[in-house]
């Protein structure tokens, strides 16, 4: 398992271009709120802390990981002022196939909206078998995932400026 070697929030802001005037948008699902709460706060502090203004930052909730797609969809065309947006969802494995169709769709749908080419719109999407697994990942022993989507976000942005 790849994430097993690696911390998710380790990063080097050095290596980073300028995020001082950016504008990042977050659209995180409801669904599982200790995960998906604790990947936008780490995103939040990793954009703050990498020079994004707090009030450059918006955040839209959705119901669940499948919805993200139409809120990222919709924040992109009423905010074309942003330069990136990052997705933040989990779904949790269960006892029935709505977890493969649910993870397929929205990783999908986040491609498709990539593929657009308006704005870079990052995939922070958890998709674990368990609970345990998802935790470790929102700022439990792996670090947070959201951190790497931000630091995604900053580099993206940056690309799309070019």
């Amino acid at each position: 398992m790849a994430t097993a070697q690696k911390n998710l929030s380790e990063f080097d802001s050095s290596n980073l271009p300028d995020a001082s005037g950016l504008k990042i948008g977050l659209v995180v699902a409801q669904w599982n709120p200790e995960i998906t709460h604790g990947l936008a706060q780490g995103a939040i502090e990793t954009l703050e802390h990498c020079g994004v203004a707090p009030q450059n930052i918006l955040q839209w909730e959705v119901p669940g990981s499948f919805e993200l797609i139409y809120g990222c969809q919709k924040m992109m065309s009423n905010r074309q002022d942003l330069d990136a947006i990052i997705a933040i969802g989990s779904v949790v494995e269960g006892e029935t196939k709505h977890f493969d169709f649910v993870c397929s769709g929205v990783t999908q749908g986040i491609k498709d909206l990539n593929l657009l080419g308006i704005m870079p719109v990052i995939f922070c999407v958890l998709t674990d078998h368990n609970m345990e697994q998802a935790l470790a990942r929102s700022g439990g022993k792996h670090g947070n995932k959201g951190v790497e989507a931000a630091v995604a976000a900053i580099q993206m942005a940056a690309l799309g400026a070019q």
